[in-house]
Protein backbone atom coordinates (compact mmCIF):
# COMPACT_ATOMS: atom_id res chain seq x y z
CA UNK A 1 0.00 0.00 0.00
CA UNK A 2 1.05 3.16 -0.29
CA UNK A 3 -0.46 6.55 1.47
CA UNK A 4 0.21 9.98 -0.90
CA UNK A 5 -0.44 13.13 1.63
CA UNK A 6 0.54 16.02 2.58
CA UNK A 7 4.03 17.43 3.79
CA UNK A 8 5.53 17.06 7.48
CA UNK A 9 5.60 20.17 9.40
CA UNK A 10 6.79 20.82 13.25
CA UNK A 11 7.74 17.08 13.34
CA UNK A 12 4.29 15.58 12.34
CA UNK A 13 4.14 12.73 9.57
CA UNK A 14 1.70 15.08 7.76
CA UNK A 15 0.39 18.56 8.35
CA UNK A 16 -2.93 18.30 7.04
CA UNK A 17 -5.44 16.04 9.86
CA UNK A 18 -6.76 13.56 7.42
CA UNK A 19 -3.60 12.30 6.24
CA UNK A 20 -2.20 12.47 9.46
CA UNK A 21 -5.43 10.12 10.67
CA UNK A 22 -4.70 7.82 7.97
CA UNK A 23 -0.76 7.21 8.87
CA UNK A 24 -1.90 6.49 12.61
CA UNK A 25 -4.68 4.44 11.35
CA UNK A 26 -1.74 1.92 9.02
CA UNK A 27 0.78 2.29 11.75
CA UNK A 28 -2.25 0.93 14.54
CA UNK A 29 -3.09 -2.00 12.30
CA UNK A 30 0.79 -3.00 11.99
CA UNK A 31 0.00 -3.41 8.18
CA UNK A 32 3.12 -2.24 5.45
CA UNK A 33 2.94 0.83 3.64
CA UNK A 34 4.77 3.36 1.45
CA UNK A 35 4.52 6.77 2.51
CA UNK A 36 4.79 9.41 -0.34
CA UNK A 37 4.41 13.42 0.61
CA UNK A 38 3.07 15.22 -2.39
CA UNK A 39 1.69 19.10 -2.83
CA UNK A 40 -0.55 18.41 -6.23
CA UNK A 41 -3.69 16.78 -5.54
CA UNK A 42 -5.03 17.24 -9.37
CA UNK A 43 -4.22 13.06 -9.76
CA UNK A 44 -6.26 12.44 -6.24
CA UNK A 45 -9.70 11.50 -6.05
CA UNK A 46 -11.88 14.33 -6.13
CA UNK A 47 -8.67 16.43 -5.95
CA UNK A 48 -8.06 15.88 -2.42
CA UNK A 49 -5.48 14.22 -0.38
CA UNK A 50 -5.12 11.96 1.72
CA UNK A 51 -5.64 8.82 -1.05
CA UNK A 52 -4.32 5.45 -1.12
CA UNK A 53 -2.88 3.15 -3.63
CA UNK A 54 -3.48 -1.01 -2.93
CA UNK A 55 -2.27 -2.83 -6.30
CA UNK A 56 -4.74 -1.78 -8.89
CA UNK A 57 -7.50 -0.03 -6.20
CA UNK A 58 -7.18 3.51 -5.87
CA UNK A 59 -8.83 4.89 -2.66
CA UNK A 60 -9.81 8.53 -1.48
CA UNK A 61 -11.24 9.73 1.85
CA UNK A 62 -10.00 8.68 4.86
CA UNK A 63 -12.96 7.39 6.18
CA UNK A 64 -13.16 5.39 2.82
CA UNK A 65 -9.77 4.14 3.55
CA UNK A 66 -10.69 2.98 6.52
CA UNK A 67 -13.05 0.88 5.79
CA UNK A 68 -11.61 -0.48 2.49
CA UNK A 69 -8.53 -1.59 5.12
CA UNK A 70 -10.18 -2.77 7.78
CA UNK A 71 -12.30 -5.07 5.08
CA UNK A 72 -9.50 -5.98 3.04
CA UNK A 73 -7.14 -6.76 5.44
CA UNK A 74 -9.70 -8.28 7.99
CA UNK A 75 -8.11 -5.40 10.92
CA UNK A 76 -9.58 -6.31 14.09
CA UNK A 77 -9.21 -2.82 15.89
CA UNK A 78 -12.59 -2.08 15.70
CA UNK A 79 -13.74 -5.22 16.25
CA UNK A 80 -15.04 -5.15 19.69
CA UNK A 81 -16.89 -1.82 19.67
CA UNK A 82 -20.56 -1.99 20.06
CA UNK A 83 -22.85 -0.76 18.08
CA UNK A 84 -23.47 2.81 20.56
CA UNK A 85 -20.15 3.14 20.51
CA UNK A 86 -19.29 2.83 16.17
CA UNK A 87 -22.21 5.48 16.17
CA UNK A 88 -20.34 7.62 18.82
CA UNK A 89 -17.13 7.45 16.61
CA UNK A 90 -19.39 8.53 13.32
CA UNK A 91 -20.39 11.65 15.33
CA UNK A 92 -17.10 12.47 16.23
CA UNK A 93 -15.54 12.56 13.14
CA UNK A 94 -18.53 14.43 11.61
CA UNK A 95 -17.53 16.83 14.28
CA UNK A 96 -14.10 16.72 13.57
CA UNK A 97 -15.11 17.64 10.05
CA UNK A 98 -16.24 21.24 11.59
CA UNK A 99 -13.00 21.56 13.71
CA UNK A 100 -11.02 21.11 10.59
CA UNK A 101 -12.77 24.21 9.13
CA UNK A 102 -11.21 25.87 12.25
CA UNK A 103 -8.12 24.81 12.13
CA UNK A 104 -7.47 25.62 7.97
CA UNK A 105 -8.85 29.10 8.92
CA UNK A 106 -6.44 29.54 11.70
CA UNK A 107 -3.13 28.63 9.57
CA UNK A 108 -4.50 30.46 6.33
CA UNK A 109 -7.00 33.44 6.71
CA UNK A 110 -6.19 34.67 10.07
CA UNK A 111 -3.59 37.37 9.27
CA UNK A 112 -2.21 36.68 12.81
CA UNK A 113 -1.00 33.77 12.15
CA UNK A 114 -0.57 33.19 8.51
CA UNK A 115 3.14 34.57 8.06
CA UNK A 116 4.45 32.01 11.19
CA UNK A 117 2.67 29.33 8.94
CA UNK A 118 4.20 30.47 5.80
CA UNK A 119 7.33 31.35 7.24
CA UNK A 120 7.05 27.76 8.82
CA UNK A 121 6.11 25.96 5.08
CA UNK A 122 8.95 27.92 3.32
CA UNK A 123 11.53 27.17 5.53
CA UNK A 124 10.91 23.40 6.17
CA UNK A 125 10.34 22.90 2.51
CA UNK A 126 12.70 24.97 0.09
CA UNK A 127 10.50 24.14 -3.00
CA UNK A 128 7.89 25.84 -2.73
CA UNK A 129 7.46 29.61 -3.10
CA UNK A 130 6.35 32.32 -1.43
CA UNK A 131 3.89 32.76 -4.50
CA UNK A 132 2.55 29.39 -4.52
CA UNK A 133 1.87 29.58 -0.82
CA UNK A 134 -0.55 32.99 -1.69
CA UNK A 135 -2.31 31.24 -4.63
CA UNK A 136 -3.16 28.67 -2.40
CA UNK A 137 -3.79 31.03 0.21
CA UNK A 138 -6.11 32.83 -2.12
CA UNK A 139 -8.04 29.33 -3.14
CA UNK A 140 -8.68 28.55 0.43
CA UNK A 141 -10.33 32.26 0.82
CA UNK A 142 -13.20 30.96 -2.03
CA UNK A 143 -13.27 27.64 0.33
CA UNK A 144 -13.72 29.08 3.40
CA UNK A 145 -16.63 31.80 1.53
CA UNK A 146 -18.63 29.32 0.17
CA UNK A 147 -18.28 26.68 3.57
CA UNK A 148 -19.16 29.82 5.74
CA UNK A 149 -16.29 29.90 8.07
CA UNK A 150 -14.81 32.49 6.08
CA UNK A 151 -17.87 34.61 6.67
CA UNK A 152 -17.03 34.56 10.42
CA UNK A 153 -14.77 36.99 12.48
CA UNK A 154 -11.78 35.18 14.14
CA UNK A 155 -13.64 34.93 18.03
CA UNK A 156 -16.80 33.78 16.50
CA UNK A 157 -15.08 31.06 14.17
CA UNK A 158 -12.45 30.02 17.20
CA UNK A 159 -15.44 30.07 18.99
CA UNK A 160 -16.72 26.77 16.76
CA UNK A 161 -13.35 25.36 17.09
CA UNK A 162 -13.35 25.44 21.01
CA UNK A 163 -16.34 24.40 21.70
CA UNK A 164 -15.49 20.89 19.33
CA UNK A 165 -13.01 20.56 21.77
CA UNK A 166 -14.53 21.24 24.32
CA UNK A 167 -16.96 18.28 23.78
CA UNK A 168 -14.29 16.10 22.58
CA UNK A 169 -12.56 16.34 25.73
CA UNK A 170 -15.34 15.91 27.62
CA UNK A 171 -16.32 12.91 25.59
CA UNK A 172 -12.71 11.41 26.53
CA UNK A 173 -12.82 12.05 30.39
CA UNK A 174 -10.26 10.08 32.07
CA UNK A 175 -10.10 7.33 29.94
CA UNK A 176 -6.73 6.59 28.07
CA UNK A 177 -8.26 6.10 24.72
CA UNK A 178 -12.31 6.59 23.67
CA UNK A 179 -13.50 3.41 23.60
CA UNK A 180 -11.17 1.89 26.38
CA UNK A 181 -7.51 0.55 26.75
CA UNK A 182 -6.45 0.00 23.38
CA UNK A 183 -6.64 2.83 20.72
CA UNK A 184 -9.07 2.23 17.78
CA UNK A 185 -9.76 4.51 14.38
CA UNK A 186 -11.66 6.97 16.11
CA UNK A 187 -8.55 7.53 18.47
CA UNK A 188 -6.63 8.02 15.45
CA UNK A 189 -8.94 10.58 13.95
CA UNK A 190 -8.77 12.35 16.73
CA UNK A 191 -4.98 12.52 17.00
CA UNK A 192 -4.48 13.16 13.43
CA UNK A 193 -6.46 16.59 14.46
CA UNK A 194 -5.35 17.29 18.07
CA UNK A 195 -1.73 17.03 16.86
CA UNK A 196 -1.76 19.59 14.09
CA UNK A 197 -2.96 22.05 16.41
CA UNK A 198 -0.62 21.04 19.80
CA UNK A 199 2.57 20.33 18.10
CA UNK A 200 2.13 23.49 15.55
CA UNK A 201 4.91 25.85 17.12
CA UNK A 202 1.67 28.55 16.22
CA UNK A 203 0.09 29.57 19.81
CA UNK A 204 -3.41 29.75 18.41
CA UNK A 205 -6.45 30.26 20.46
CA UNK A 206 -7.05 26.50 19.66
CA UNK A 207 -3.33 25.40 20.86
CA UNK A 208 -3.98 27.88 24.26
CA UNK A 209 -7.56 26.39 24.70
CA UNK A 210 -6.24 22.42 24.36
CA UNK A 211 -2.99 23.83 27.35
CA UNK A 212 -6.51 23.55 29.56
CA UNK A 213 -7.20 20.14 28.69
CA UNK A 214 -4.53 17.91 30.11
CA UNK A 215 -6.75 14.44 28.97
CA UNK A 216 -6.90 15.57 25.48
CA UNK A 217 -2.89 16.50 25.46
CA UNK A 218 -2.22 12.86 27.04
CA UNK A 219 -3.90 11.42 24.29
CA UNK A 220 -2.22 13.26 21.96
CA UNK A 221 0.96 12.01 23.29
CA UNK A 222 0.35 8.67 24.11
CA UNK A 223 -0.90 8.62 20.35
CA UNK A 224 2.10 10.37 18.91
CA UNK A 225 4.43 7.27 20.88
CA UNK A 226 2.37 4.60 19.82
CA UNK A 227 2.64 5.90 15.82
CA UNK A 228 6.45 7.56 15.67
Amino acid sequence: MILFSYPTLFGLADNNPYGLKIFAFLKLCGLPFEHRHILDASSAPRAQLPYLTDNDQTIGDSDAIVAYVTKRYDVPLDGALSPPQRDMGHLIGRMLDDLYWVMSYSRWKDQQFWPQFRDAMLQQHPELTAGALDSARDYNFKRYHYQGIGRYDAEAAYARGIADLSALGNLLGDRSYLFGAAPGSVDAAIYGFIANIYHFDIDTPLKAYLRTRPNLVAHCAAMHALVT
